[in-house]
């Protein structure tokens, strides 16, 4: 990473926790420059606008995100404990960073607005790993999608669905933790999951 790449970096970074406790349309780009310990001069020779910079923070965190989910789909064992650890890992990289902000609402929305294109490729890329898991997981014969008529795409649909519901019904203080538990001990029991050790 170059001296400019660490400076945005740097800048992102600091960005998060400011958008978090003011929301997007009360931060401005100087509460961005003080918590980067830079002047506005130099945030603006990196961004040229608050949007922009919220756009690049959002496309950094959904990349280095689904890094993670495909990794950790990408390794041998379980699959419902790998999409359970998935779901985990896009939610932690995703949700919570502005789902525990008193300004959740009003950032996600903004997040919509100004990266609709990233989120969407995202949660494309989420159906098509979770798809391909399942799909896997069935040729090896761990688990029986026949069991449930259902294509690995549909189940892989509903299990996004699910997180969707989830995370709206939970609150920021209230864990959803169990929730999952329950979604990943459902989905076990209806496909039969055996693993072969």
């Amino acid at each position: 990473m170059d001296n400019e790449d660490r400076k945005v970096a740097h800048i992102l970074d600091a960005a998060l926790p400011v958008f978090a406790r003011y929301g997007f349309q009360k931060t401005t780009m100087a509460d961005i420059a003080r918590a980067a310990g830079i002047s506005r001069a130099s945030l603006y020779l990196a961004f040229n606008s608050k949007e922009d910079l919220f756009r690049a923070g959002s496309a950094r965190a959904h990349e280095r995100t689904m890094a993670e989910v495909e990794a950790v789909l990408d390794r041998p064992g379980d699959v419902v404990d790998h999409i359970a650890a998935a779901i985990s890992v896009f939610q932690e990289g995703l949700i919570a960073p502005f789902s525990r902000s008193e300004n959740a609402k009003e950032l996600f929305d903004a997040n919509m607005e100004l990266s609709k294109d990233i989120t969407l490729a995202a949660r494309s890329k989420l159906l098509d790993l979770l798809a391909s898991a399942l799909a896997e997981a069935e040729a090896r014969g761990e688990i029986d999608l026949g069991a449930i008529e259902a294509r690995a795409a549909d189940l892989a649909a509903l299990i996004a669905a699910a997180m969707d519901g989830i995370k709206h019904h939970f609150g920021a203080d209230e864990p959803s933790d169990k929730a999952l538990d329950l979604l990943m001990r459902v989905l076990r029991s209806a496909l039969k999951t055996q693993i072969r050790r």
